[in-house]
């Protein structure tokens, strides 16, 4: 019998390969102990960890980052769980073209959507504002939050909800006691993932941001317009951590797997 050349598997591994290859050079570069970029990197050193705080703009914008995205978390979670419980729930008229439509800014190019926030907020004066630009992460997070909890809702079981509401539960205390917790890790992936895209996001931010509402993605995108230098390498590599930190919370909590619908099993 001819054994078969696994194709898929060797094409999934190049993939993978080109995806993860900036991290190979990145994290590699910010451990130099040259005063410039260079890979393979020349000896090793923390300095430029260590430079990081004498920097104020990256400290300031990595707080402002968080701010940002810890509450474009939590407002695209609230107002995505509530959305994806709607219509997968009551199944209103129109409820295919709603879910449509919070889904679509995942097949919308990123330039496209901070172009027409710049255009729109220009109009209404909200651009350069914080409240401006925390709307438009809010836009590009929503998807992710309802997409996770309407692969929640695909296994949950509403004859518990009426089996409480035949005991005399209240709806507030269904939704408290039965219908959060069976959805928690499908919320809590949502919230995580939510975070990881406001956190890292460039592309609309580059049309919205101010010097009051500088993001850390956007001022190390600045800061390497007038130097380049394993500072930036530095910086990029906490980012990076950050965000597989997270990303490793998303796969104990969920699995990423179910964020792209490919795990049909419930647990």
């Amino acid at each position: 019998m001819i054994r078969r050349i696994p194709w898929l598997g060797i094409v999934t591994f190049i993939v993978l390969l080109f995806v993860i290859s900036p991290l190979l050079v990145i994290i590699p570069t910010s451990l130099t102990s040259a005063n410039y970029l260079s890979f393979p990197p020349e000896g090793f050193s923390l300095k430029w960890y260590e430079k990081i705080l004498d920097r104020p703009e990256f400290i300031e914008s990595f707080i402002f980052s968080l701010e940002l995205a810890a509450l474009s978390a939590v407002l695209s979670t609230i107002i995505g769980t509530l959305a994806a419980m709607a219509i997968h729930k009551y199944k209103f008229p129109g409820s295919g073209f709603v879910n449509a439509l919070l889904l679509s800014p995942l097949t919308v190019p990123s330039i496209i959507i901070g172009m027409a926030a710049l255009l729109f907020f220009t109009r209404i004066g909200l651009a350069g504002t914080f409240t401006g630009l925390l709307i438009t992460h809010m836009l590009i997070s929503i998807p992710y939050v309802v997409r996770l909890t309407m692969t929640g809702l695909s296994a949950y079981d509403y004859t518990l909800e009426r089996a409480a509401y035949i005991l005399g539960a209240s709806p507030i205390q269904v939704f408290r006691d039965i219908t959060l917790p069976l959805l928690r890790p499908a919320i809590l992936s949502g919230m995580i993932f939510s975070f990881l895209t406001s956190f890292d996001n460039v592309t609309v931010s580059l049309f919205l941001v101010s010097p009051e509402t500088t993001t850390l993605p956007m001022a190390i995108f600045s800061y390497m317009q007038e130097t380049l230098n394993p500072l930036v390498a530095s910086v990029s590599s906490v980012v990076i951590l950050l965000s597989l930190v997270f990303i490793y919370i998303l796969e104990r909590v969920y699995g990423l797997d179910k964020l792209f619908g490919t795990n049909s099993h419930s647990h």
